[in-house]
């Protein structure tokens, strides 16, 4: 087990590699890194359990310290290069952050307000931190599509309160989920935060005229295909043979 523990595998178990079980029912399991014990419906084929918070620790502080000091502007750009890291793992709870991470840095880059940009970010991801894994298929609420709602929430000030930031958020959650319904299942968080920027960026163009990126000249092709096991290949609009 010692062994194991020095090596993080980026798809399926953080631990050893294989097939994550998902259960309709809550069992409890212990995170085999903190040791905490969680009610829990997924663990792997070993039963190996990593909690949200250590399964994302180390991609959530990249995602802000990147957003934090970058000048980039093109949200895709700086999701992609994210992506690529080894701490971010193929699907997990990081991505909850990383989708509103990347607009809020791509927004406030663009007006050049920088400062407001690192206090917006820490907000994003004290958020984040309520957003569970498997929320896609257990709440039918993408963790992505949450992340884009929390995103105009937090560059419009909504609250519980307000009233047009308040449908605005509500909006921008509910558009990018309707797109991500139409493609279906399985998960892929590749898929789906791509899905949520896309949204997004079309969502601040119409309704904030800011515009993020040239969103009609530019779609990702995803380059993480391989390793995800349930891709849906040709039905998913970012595959590529």
């Amino acid at each position: 087990m010692g062994e194991n523990l020095k090596t993080k595998h980026t798809r399926d178990c953080m631990i050893c590699g294989k097939e994550l079980i998902y259960f309709e029912d809550y069992r409890e399991a212990e995170c085999i890194y903190c040791h905490k014990k969680f009610k829990s419906n997924v663990n792997c084929l070993d039963g190996h359990y990593v909690c949200d918070t250590c399964h994302s620790m180390d991609g959530v502080e990249l995602i802000e310290s990147y957003c934090r000091e970058t000048d980039k502007t093109n949200p895709l750009e700086i999701a992609i290069e994210l992506m690529k890291s080894p701490s971010i793992n193929m699907h997990g709870p990081e991505h909850h952050f990383l989708v509103p991470a990347v607009l809020i840095t791509s927004y406030y880059n663009i007006l050049d307000k920088k400062d407001v940009k690192t206090k917006k970010l820490a907000v994003a991801k004290n958020r984040a931190k309520d957003i569970k894994g498997g929320f896609c298929g257990f709440y039918g609420n993408c963790g992505a599509a949450v992340g884009a709602g929390m995103y105009i929430s937090i560059i419009s000030g909504a609250s519980p309160l307000t009233k047009d930031s308040w449908g605005l958020a509500n909006l921008m959650t509910g558009t990018a989920l309707i797109t991500m319904a139409k493609i279906g299942g399985p998960r892929c968080c590749k898929r789906n935060s791509f899905i949520a920027i896309e949204e997004a960026t079309k969502f601040t163009d119409e309704f904030l005229n800011v515009k993020l990126y040239d969103y009609r000249a530019l779609s990702p092709i995803c380059s993480f295909r391989l390793r995800n096991r349930e891709c849906l290949k040709d039905e998913c609009p970012y595959y590529r043979r």
